[in-house]
């Protein structure tokens, strides 16, 4: 009998639920849908820039290549290597 795939979930699983939020880019209105792991990373960077998350959300649009959830998520992740020490 074949061993069954056990998926190891997060201590709080709730981080992975997708979320919806209405934003403000360039004076337009549009949605965005993030893990909510990543809404609430997103904005303790922008907090740590003293930017809003719109605002940071702005910044990332304007230099994206593609989908505004994806390009949001890259960022995320960057931003987390850049603060992992070397090594």
């Amino acid at each position: 009998m074949p061993t069954p795939l056990i998926i190891a979930q997060p201590e709080n699983s709730d981080g992975a639920r997708m979320v919806k939020h209405s934003v403000v880019i360039a004076g337009h209105r549009t949605s965005v849908s993030l893990e909510n792991a990543f809404w609430k990373v997103l904005g303790e960077i922008a907090a740590r820039r003293g930017l809003s998350r719109n605002r940071l959300i702005g910044i990332i649009d304007h230099d994206r290549d593609g989908n505004l959830s994806s390009a949001i998520r890259l960022f995320v992740l960057d931003e987390l290597r850049r603060r992992e020490p070397p090594g």
